[in-house]
């Protein structure tokens, strides 16, 4: 479990988180939506240690994540796995090497032991003879699912996801949606998806976290959401052709 107390953060005069408390449970799809710069990305790089908070407490399963010392924030660092918006791979590495690089920072495996970790991984995002190939020769589809493999391979208790299906075709957005939530399951891991996509957060979102200008404006289940009364989240979800559509017939 991942616990954000009172967590606030401004940029000058300027408050981009204000104040937020959310409990992000362990073995659950966590999602985070809100409109582009309600503070959605500013708060997952504070629980990640990449920016640091005005106030308030970051818990990872207990400890206080924004009071450790360097050495203790790095072995929590070492437990969060991070799927980037864009896959973040390096053009240069193959899809191997892109995925033994964290084996490589943070362990003192063998060679042999990383390709194994690499191919059990690569196996478990159902791709295969894949190794030798460059991020260019990839699908979207597939550079998602290399970057699914690299941010398990050190088998972390945290997954952050950021707009995973971002650029993708709808049948892929599901295809990597139902991975996400396979895994987390499957490894009992603490999941975070910071998303736009309504599909996502109808097909796999076990709690759901509304955040608008900077607050914790709502939170509930898939359920809930298309059921709500709260205008601001009425406006979000409901914003196109489609969706105004759906809570017509609902």
């Amino acid at each position: 479990m991942i616990q954000v107390q009172n967590l606030s953060k401004a940029f000058g005069e300027k408050q981009i988180i204000k104040d937020i408390s959310i409990d992000f449970i362990k073995g659950k799809v966590n999602i985070i939506i809100g409109e582009s710069g309600s503070g959605k990305t500013v708060l997952s790089k504070l629980m990640v240690g990449l920016m640091e908070p005005d106030s308030g407490k970051v818990i990872y399963d207990g400890n206080n994540f924004i009071g450790l010392n360097f050495d203790d924030k790095r072995e929590i660092r070492k437990q969060i796995g991070m799927l980037f918006q864009g896959g973040a791979l390096f053009d240069s590495m193959t899809v191997e090497q892109n995925i033994v690089f964290p084996l490589s920072m943070f362990t003192n495996m063998s060679e042999q032991e990383k390709t194994e970790r690499a191919n059990v991984c690569l196996n478990r995002v159902n791709l295969v003879n894949v190794n030798k190939l460059f991020p260019a020769e990839l699908s979207g589809g597939m550079k998602k699912r290399v970057g699914i493999a690299r941010a398990i391979a050190m088998n972390p208790k945290y997954l952050f996801c950021d707009e995973p299906n971002s650029g993708l075709d709808p049948k892929t957005s599901i295809l990597i949606d139902n991975l996400i939530k396979e895994i987390t399951e499957e490894f009992n891991m603490t999941t975070i998806v910071i998303t736009h996509d309504m599909n996502s957060v109808i097909e796999i979102g076990d709690y759901i976290n509304f955040i608008f200008k900077g607050e914790l404006w709502w939170k509930g289940n898939s359920g809930e959401i298309l059921k709500t009364d709260n205008k601001e989240i009425n406006d979000f979800v409901y914003c196109s052709t489609f969706m105004k559509k759906v809570k017509e017939n609902l």
